[in-house]
């Protein structure tokens, strides 16, 4: 297929204006990784408080959609239909309170949720894998599957002692890794 003419992803005199105006802003990928990667050793360097930063962050968000939807609830039609939105939204509202007013316990439960969640996920791609058992590739998702099992195990284990710690070192991790693709991605697209 010639260059400049349509293609999977649309017009491709399109998607070379696109990346001529991502490449004019590659230095600003780069900053925004650097900045990611210098967050991400921060939160390496103390994992309680990165914990606890994460905590606070949800309880607001948490109170902050509760008191929206509480006041959406004197919008809706009909008693039934306000009760259900204020009383779901009075229980964000409390976990938001809790989660700030007592962030170890808010961290305690999001640790013991995290691990369960991560044993579901696990469960689901090992019955992904035996359900496509003999294609190609099916050994590689049971092995994720069975990897991602024994974490979130180990993730149960482990609690309530890897409350402190645990999701400091999962948002370090996602600093990093945000940060370092970011600054590898506007390195890439720069010109040579």
């Amino acid at each position: 297929m010639p260059l400049g003419g349509p293609s999977l992803f649309g017009d491709q005199n399109a998607f070379r204006r696109k990346l001529e105006a991502l490449r004019a802003k590659w230095g600003w990928f780069v900053a925004a990784g650097a900045l990611m990667v210098l967050f991400g050793v921060i939160a390496l360097g103390n994992l309680l408080a990165a914990t606890v930063a994460v905590v606070f962050m949800t309880g607001i968000m948490l109170l902050i959609g509760g008191a929206v939807q509480i006041a959406q609830s004197f919008g809706a039609r009909g008693w039934g239909k306000v009760l259900y939105w204020f009383a779901s939204g009075l229980i964000y509202a409390i976990a938001g309170i809790i989660a700030l007013a007592r962030p170890m316990v808010a961290a305690d439960v999001f640790t013991l949720m995290f691990g369960i969640t991560v044993i579901i996920v696990g469960g689901f791609r090992i019955i992904a894998a035996l359900d496509a058992k003999g294609a190609a590739g099916w050994l590689w998702v049971l092995a994720g599957g069975i990897v991602t099992t024994l974490f979130g195990l180990l993730i149960t284990a482990q609690w309530p002692q890897n409350t402190d710690w645990l999701i400091g070192l999962v948002l370090a991790v996602d600093l990093l890794s945000q940060g370092f693709t970011w600054i590898f991605f506007g390195l890439a697209i720069r010109k040579r």
